[in-house]
């Protein structure tokens, strides 16, 4: 074979390795601004289908306009809300919201499902809540085996007082690739082996099975990395002599 039928191939090689290269460079670029953009589509597309029944045609714009203006059903969401808690923070409104406690409080089938979700959106947005702002490591599922769990609350009364003696923490440990299922159990609290991490970089841990890294400790790999490469001299220890 000559020496130009070599290069040439050489050269084909390096053209469809750099093809390659560049197009998984553009599908990285590119794949999560489309997925959040269909995310973000998706979700405006269903709140506006969802407040479109409800306010007058004359009241869209899509009514005067040739094409679609999106958007509108969720800043009207936005505002309804912000007016509701607006007036929720009145004296009357706090007192129509008493009344309407009261009736849906005797409704037998209703009141068990509008107290649960109260609980779980009082704890979920209430800005002076620390539930599920702790990530911690507990040994689970076996001895010597840890997961990542998200620290939740002390156990209430009715529950703390048939554990055994002892402070015990509740924690929810979520599955992989889907967080909002897992498992929700009580463990000593000194168990527990809190990190500092922050619950959306412990999500991202949990969903990508491990394949997305917390940035410190992407930074402490990168950093023990360069020091295995390069490792520190030692000190020589000098011989003693006879005397």
């Amino acid at each position: 074979m000559t020496s130009e039928a070599k290069s040439g191939g050489a050269f084909h090689r390096s053209l469809i390795a750099r093809l390659r290269s560049w197009f998984f460079t553009g599908l990285v670029i590119f794949g999560p601004v489309a997925v959040t953009a269909y995310i973000a589509w998706w979700v405006v597309d269903t709140i506006d289908n969802w407040v479109k029944p409800l306010a007058p045609a004359s009241l869209w714009p899509d009514s005067y306009l040739p094409f679609h203006v999106p958007g509108i059903g969720v800043l009207t969401v936005v505002i309804g809300l912000t007016l509701l808690g607006f007036f929720a923070a009145n004296i009357a409104g706090r007192t129509l919201g008493r009344i309407g406690e009261a009736m849906v409080d005797r409704t037998p089938l209703i009141r068990g499902v509008y107290k649960g979700a109260k609980q779980i959106f009082e704890t979920l947005f209430s800005q002076g809540g620390n539930q599920f702002r702790k990530v911690g490591l507990v040994e689970f599922p076996m001895k010597g085996a840890w997961s990542i769990v998200f620290i939740s609350s002390e156990p209430a009364a009715i529950v703390g007082d048939v554990l055994p003696r002892g402070a015990m923490t509740s924690v929810f440990l979520p599955c992989t690739p889907n967080p909002t299922t897992g498992f929700y159990f009580f463990v000593p609290t000194a168990d527990i082996i809190e990190l500092a991490m922050t619950p959306e970089d412990a999500a991202k841990l949990i969903m990508s099975a491990g394949l997305i890294q917390p940035e410190g400790q992407a930074a402490l790999a990168a950093l023990a990395k360069a020091a295995r490469s390069d490792p520190a001299p030692r000190a020589e220890i000098a011989p003693v002599s006879a005397p």
